[in-house]
């Protein structure tokens, strides 16, 4: 018997693999041009894409398993960045449940942190995000209280020491200042464990809200919360 959880609609498969939209799907079905494990597929039908066979005009097609994905997240406040839990929390395999290959995060972002996560299941592009020696600078919005001295933005632009190892330098733009409160734009070419909220706290800056909103050219832009989006081929190449 088919797993439920694992199928979806015929012509959501046609569309994730770049045949064609959904509607223009629904047309080839229609017109007989689609055959599943042997049998002529009709409007409705449903298939689990790690088990069923799927023909375009006589033709195999690939299932996304075998193809690479590239997607961004927003990831939202409250999820943990884990494809599973022991403990039953919320985490992010639950946002891209749709998607029927196995993702991995490219990087993290911590529980009380939200904003732009990669997923992929192509390693050679995870390394060259998260290597050290890449350097690619990661944005964040980070509202810290009460507010911000000259000299606490000096020392996070130079370098602060978290973990008994001092972070490269940042860069740090003030995007508004009001009493017991301030918004920052921080930029950091490292990914260390928690790194941005590490460096606030070493200066006595309390993280009010933390939101990634760019890695690289990437940009979180107008995706919303518990949504996501595929990479484009220029956003994917400027990785590689």
């Amino acid at each position: 018997m088919k797993n439920k959880n694992q199928e979806i609609r015929l012509q959501k498969f046609l569309s994730q693999v770049g045949i064609a939209s959904r509607r223009k799907s629904e047309e080839l079905i229609l017109q007989g041009f689609i055959n599943v494990n042997g049998n002529t597929a009709k409007i409705g039908d449903r298939i689990n894409p790690n088990k069923d066979v799927v023909f375009l005009n006589g033709k195999k097609i690939k299932l996304p398993s075998e193809n690479k994905y590239y997607i961004m997240l927003y990831k939202p406040r409250g999820y943990i960045t884990t494809m599973s839990d022991e403990k039953n929390r919320k985490c992010v395999a639950r946002l891209i449940k749709d998607i029927p290959v196995k993702l991995h995060p490219v990087g993290r972002l911590d529980k009380d942190s939200e904003g732009l996560l990669l997923m992929t299941n192509d390693g050679d592009f995870t390394n060259n995000i998260i290597h050290p020696s890449k350097h690619i600078f990661k944005t964040y919005r980070v509202t810290v209280r009460p507010g911000i001295s000259e000299d606490q933005i000096i020392k996070l632009c130079t370098g602060i020491e978290i973990d008994n190892k001092e972070t490269l330098p940042a860069k740090v733009d003030v995007i508004s200042q009001e009493p017991n409160r301030c918004v920052l734009e921080i930029s950091i070419q490292e990914g260390r464990n928690r790194q941005v909220r590490k460096m606030c706290e070493s200066l006595n800056l309390e993280v009010a809200r933390l939101k990634r909103i760019s890695i690289g050219m990437i940009k979180l832009g107008m995706l919303k919360p518990g949504s996501w989006r595929n990479l484009s081929n220029s956003e994917i190449s400027s990785f590689k």
